[in-house]
């Protein structure tokens, strides 16, 4: 297979967007990125200290020019923070030079993934769940614009949720093609 378009991961946190898109990236032979790694090496800070020192409208910023670059930088898997694919100009920019694959996790799942990480700042609050469910709900009509969508399956491996991204690729010739 090759591929002819960068594969741009979107969904909520916990999702499987970086887990899932470097078992995608390693299957077609192609460099994986991800623009939270991108973004805290850059600011020699994690995102949890970017958002408390600077706020989430300059990490939201710094995150959209990471994902211009990113994608400017040559096809492959980009996997991209929760929160990226809600700003109209990522989405753009995404539709434009790459697919945006939507990894469609229930609430439920995202929690069970979710729930004993201290590494998502916007969940450090009193009621995690419910902030969860509340930005769940918010972001979910937003994560169904994207492309393509592929629903995850607690029963399913990292491998098998490869495999079903690579379905739904495989119905976009201008994003996959086989070779022979």
């Amino acid at each position: 297979m090759r591929l002819k378009k960068t594969v741009v991961m979107v969904g909520m946190m916990g999702a499987g967007k970086t887990a899932v898109g470097r078992s995608l990236a390693a299957r077609l032979g192609v460099p994986f990125l991800d623009s939270d790694a991108e973004i805290e090496s850059a600011a020699n800070m994690t995102i949890a200290e970017i958002f408390a020192r600077d706020g989430e409208a300059f990490f939201r910023r710094k995150e959209s020019q990471v994902i211009a670059r990113l994608l400017d930088a040559g096809h492959g898997v980009l996997s991209t923070g929760g929160g990226a694919y809600l700003c109209r100009e990522n989405r753009r920019a995404i539709t434009e030079k790459g697919v945006a694959v939507w990894l469609d996790a229930d609430l439920d799942l995202l929690w069970q993934r979710v729930r004993h990480k201290g590494t998502r700042p916007l969940l450090q609050t009193r009621a995690p769940y419910a902030t969860l469910k509340a930005i769940y709900e918010e972001r979910v009509p937003i994560y169904a614009l994207a492309d393509l969508r592929v629903q995850a399956d607690p029963a399913f491996s990292i491998e098998r949720m490869t495999d079903a991204v690579i379905a739904a690729l495989r119905t976009r010739p201008d994003v996959l093609e086989a070779v022979q």
